[in-house]
C-alpha cells in the first residue's frame, strides 16, 4: 500500500493527494476546465492525436495554454496516441521538440516509436502510456517502466481489487479513468468505424459506431420486432464518484476524467464537482462523509445513465445502454457571467441557451457554492427591459442579490 496519509498533531491528514486531470477540447474549455479546479489537462495537438472531431490544438495553440496553465501552476498534456501508419512518420521528432520547447509536462502515446523516440531526445517533458494499449497488469506495467515510461494510463477495464495489487507491486505513476464515456470494445481499439464508415478509430476518425442502431438478424431473418427501437451496444457512461475516497486512499496518482468533445457545461461541472470531493475528503478523511449532493451534482452535466464501468469486476447487462437512451442533463446551462456590480447588485452574463422571465438559474462556480436565483428582469445591451433571453452569446444583465464572481456558470433549473 502506498503512503498516502500521516498523523499530524493528533489528526490523519492526506500527504499524497492525486492530480485531477480533465479533458479540453479547445483553449476555452481549457481555461475553464482548469479554473474549474483541475490540476491538469490533456488535449489534442493537429498532428498524431486521437479524436480529429475535436477542435484541436495547433502549436501556438498550446504555448497559449501552457503559459495559461503555468498562472494557476497547473500543467499541459498533449495526446499522441495515434498508432503510427508509414505515412505518419514525417515530422514526429520536430513536433515533439516543438512540445517539449513549449513546455509541456507530458505526451500521451500508443506507438512504441514515439515512446522510443521521444526518450531518445532527451526531453524534459514526460512520456505516458496510453489507455489504447489496454494496460491491465503488473507485468506489463513493469515492461513500459523498463522502456523509461514515466506514467501508465490503466485500460477502464481494470478492476479495484486488480488497481490495489498494481499500486501495490509497482512505483510508477498510475493514472485512472474515474469519469466518462466507456468504449464497447477493449479500451478503444476498436474495427468498427473503419469497416463501416472508413474512418479509423485508432488514427482519430472514430465514428461511434457501436452507438448506431442495428438490426438483429439469425440468418435471413430479422428478429427484432418492427416499431421499436432497434439494437444499440452503447455502454452507460464511467462515474466513480461515490468510490473517490477509496481510490485516495490507494494512492493513485492521477484521476483522469474523459470528454475532450464535450461541452463547456459539462466539464466546468464534471471537474468542479470532483475537485471540491477531493478536496473535502483530503482535508479531513476520518470525519468525511460522502453525501448525495456530489452524485446530484454531476447528474446535472450527465449525457447519458450512469454506471461504474469495470470497478466491481465484470460489466454486465445492467451497465449497457442497449436501446434504452437517455441523454438529457437536468439542468440547461444558460450564462456565464462576466462581471457584477456589488453597489447594484447586477449581474452582467453572456447568454448561451434561452431563459425568460419566471425561471430560476442556479450559477455555480469554483469559488463559492451553488445559488439559485430567480430572473425578475432582463436588460439587454440597448438597456431595454425584454421578456427573454433568446439570443446566443446576447450580452444582458440581470438582477442578482448574491455576489456571484467572473466566469460562474448558470443553469436553468428545470
Amino acid at each position: 500500500m502506498r503512503n498516502v496519509s500521516k498523523v499530524i498533531n493528533g489528526k490523519r491528514v492526506i500527504i499524497k493527494k492525486p492530480e485531477l486531470l480533465a479533458p479540453a477540447g479547445n483553449l476555452e474549455k481549457l481555461k475553464v476546465a482548469i479554473q474549474y479546479g483541475a490540476d491538469a489537462v490533456f488535449v489534442g495537438g493537429k498532428e498524431f492525436s486521437l479524436r480529429s472531431g475535436a477542435s484541436n490544438f495547433t502549436l501556438d495553440d498550446i504555448k497559449e495554454a501552457v503559459t495559461f496553465a503555468d498562472q494557476y501552476g497547473a500543467a499541459v498534456h498533449v495526446t499522441c496516441n495515434i498508432i503510427l501508419h508509414q505515412d505518419n512518420l514525417d515530422g514526429i521528432e520536430e513536433y515533439l521538440r516543438a512540445l517539449d520547447q513549449a513546455g509541456v509536462r507530458a505526451i500521451i502515446v500508443a506507438d512504441p516509436y514515439i515512446m522510443s523516440i521521444a526518450k531518445k531526445l532527451n526531453l524534459k517533458l514526460e512520456v505516458h502510456v496510453s489507455t489504447q494499449l489496454s494496460t491491465l497488469n503488473t507485468k506489463a506495467i513493469k515492461f513500459y517502466q523498463n522502456l523509461k515510461m514515466d506514467r501508465v494510463v490503466l485500460g477502464r477495464e481494470v478492476c479495484y481489487d486488480d488497481l490495489k495489487t498494481i499500486l501495490d507491486k509497482t512505483d510508477v505513476d498510475i493514472e485512472y479513468f474515474i469519469h466518462g464515456a466507456m468504449c464497447i470494445h477493449y479500451s478503444g481499439r476498436c474495427m468498427l468505424s473503419n469497416y463501416f464508415s472508413r474512418r479509423d478509430a485508432n488514427r482519430g476518425g472514430c465514428s461511434q459506431s457501436c452507438r448506431w442502431y442495428y438490426d438483429l438478424y439469425q440468418g435471413n431473418q430479422k428478429i427484432n420486432q418492427d416499431g421499436v427501437i432497434p439494437f444499440s451496444m452503447s455502454s452507460k457512461d464511467m462515474a466513480l464518484i461515490n468510490h473517490i475516497p477509496e481510490l485516495i486512499e490507494l494512492g493513485v496518482d492521477s484521476f483522469k476524467i474523459e470528454g475532450r468533445m464535450k461541452s463547456l457545461h459539462y466539464i466546468a461541472t464534471i471537474v468542479s464537482t470532483y475537485r471540491k470531493l477531493i478536496d473535502d475528503y483530503c482535508n479531513d478523511p476520518d470525519n468525511f462523509e460522502l453525501t448525495e449532493k456530489y452524485y446530484r451534482e454531476i447528474q446535472k452535466a450527465a449525457n447519458r445513465s450512469l454506471c461504474t464501468g469495470f470497478f466491481d469486476d465484470q460489466a454486465g447487462n445492467d451497465k449497457q445502454l442497449y436501446n434504452q437512451r437517455d441523454e438529457h442533463p437536468t439542468q440547461e446551462f444558460c450564462a456565464r457571467v462576466i462581471s457584477y456590480d456589488q453597489v447594484n447588485q447586477i449581474a452582467t452574463i453572456e447568454q448561451r441557451n434561452y431563459f425568460k422571465i419566471g425561471d430560476q438559474i442556479e450559477f455555480f462556480s469554483p469559488y463559492h457554492e451553488n445559488v439559485v436565483v430567480p430572473v425578475t428582469k432582463i436588460i439587454n445591451a440597448d438597456n431595454e427591459e425584454v421578456e427573454v433571453a433568446n439570443h446566443p452569446m446576447e450580452i444582458l444583465q440581470i438582477p442578482v442579490s448574491v455576489e456571484l464572481q467572473k466566469d460562474d456558470m448558470g443553469r436553468k433549473v428545470i
